[in-house]
């Protein structure tokens, strides 16, 4: 298997290392010059060998090229990350949780090999597998490898439960992921179970945790915060810094996918968080989502248009800007505002929460939580 990748990325080239977190930029020249080695049988340029050994302390001195590095092909279509909800299913019930349903189900192993064969064509260097939790999928083990060795480097967002599984651990050590993001509920089993609706779940939880610290692999805890388990938000960081596991704090809960309120019952009031002014971004241009379907979106938010993979294929994607820039332009429900000119939230995101009916400062950044409270 490879130990190096060289991909075109937007407009240059990397050098990357399958599980490593950082990557390095080479020249036009260095990337065809691994090409032209590959194909010729030849040794390792010594330019490469000597950045493998200085970024990532690899010796691989005097191996074929072929055998060392996967050349990834440039791409017509420009699109360098995606996400992929192999299934909904999910074995936590979580109250905050954005999918609402979650059901069991998802594409034939023909059609999951046939989407990733499509996001490799369409450039698709980073990968996040995600669910429902993606690890209960009939398929994940063999959709993961076969992602990683079409040259993936792949994220997995899991609640970590299953992660103790010797059949993970061992696809984890042959093909290390870029990153495994973990979800924390609690720091207790009290109330992690509570926010999870399952007994048992944080027991599974620590399992999984201690499981892949043993094994070294990346970690990363996002820290969710809820109205349930508030009063633990620093333990819970405090567990993570125990750890050594870098973390971040989720705090704002978002409405359904299908445009239900109900996770926004879960926030903890005290927690939300004014959003950073949108200054714009990749989705549907170098960036796409695909559903357990393969319909594609331009992102897990602005699923209102969508392209289905498997009656397209690859140039269905050519269609997708056009519907990210008219998904960015569209106000919704914000027609008359006088502050409109200034509006700095994210257009499908804003759309979304009204479609929940959620109050307005929950989203939106000229939102007044003292002038929307109603007087008795």
């Amino acid at each position: 298997m490879h130990q190096l990748i060289a991909a075109p990325f937007l407009d240059g080239h990397l050098l990357l290392r399958p599980g490593a977190r950082s990557g390095a930029r080479i020249p036009a020249t260095h990337y065809e010059q691994l090409r032209a080695a590959a194909v010729n049988a030849q040794p390792l340029p010594s330019w490469a060998v000597e950045l493998a050994a200085d970024a990532w302390g690899l010796d691989v001195a005097g191996t074929p090229t072929k055998y060392t590095v996967l050349i990834r092909e440039p791409s017509a279509y420009g699109y360098c990350r995606a996400s992929w909800e192999i299934n909904l299913g999910c074995n936590f019930g979580c109250k905050h949780c954005y999918l609402g349903e979650r059901p069991f189900s998802g594409l034939t192993w023909e059609n999951k090999v046939e989407l990733l064969d499509i996001m490799r064509e369409a450039g698709v260097i980073w990968l996040q597998i995600t669910g429902g939790e993606p690890t209960m999928d009939p398929d994940f083990r063999n959709a993961y490898r076969y992602a990683w060795l079409s040259g993936m480097m792949l994220t997995v967002s899991t609640n970590g439960s299953l992660l103790s599984r010797p059949d993970l651990l061992q696809l984890f050590r042959e093909c290390p992921p870029y990153r495994l993001v973990v979800s924390m509920y609690g720091a207790s089993e009290e109330s992690f179970d509570a926010l999870t609706q399952r007994r048992g779940a944080w027991k599974a939880f620590r399992r999984g945790m201690d499981a892949a610290r043993a094994a070294g692999l990346p970690l990363r805890i996002n820290v969710v915060v809820t109205e349930d388990n508030a009063r633990e938000a620093d333990a819970m960081a405090a567990l993570a810094q125990e750890w050594g596991v870098e973390h971040h704090a989720y705090t704002n809960m978002t409405p359904t996918i299908y445009g239900g309120g109900e996770p926004l019952l879960a926030q903890s009031a005290e927690h939300l968080r004014q959003r950073k002014p949108f200054a714009g971004c990749n989705a549907g241009h170098t960036f796409f989502h695909a559903d357990p379907h393969a319909k594609v979106s331009i992102c897990k938010v602005g699923r209102e248009e969508q392209i289905d993979l498997m009656a397209e294929g690859v140039e269905g994607l050519r269609r997708l800007g056009t519907i990210a820039d008219r998904l960015m332009l569209r106000t919704g429900g914000c027609e008359g505002c006088a502050l409109s000119g200034t509006c700095r939230v994210c257009r499908p995101l804003a759309k979304h929460y009204q479609g929940a009916k959620a109050p307005l400062h929950s989203y939106c950044q000229h939102g007044d939580p003292q002038k929307e409270k109603v007087t008795p």
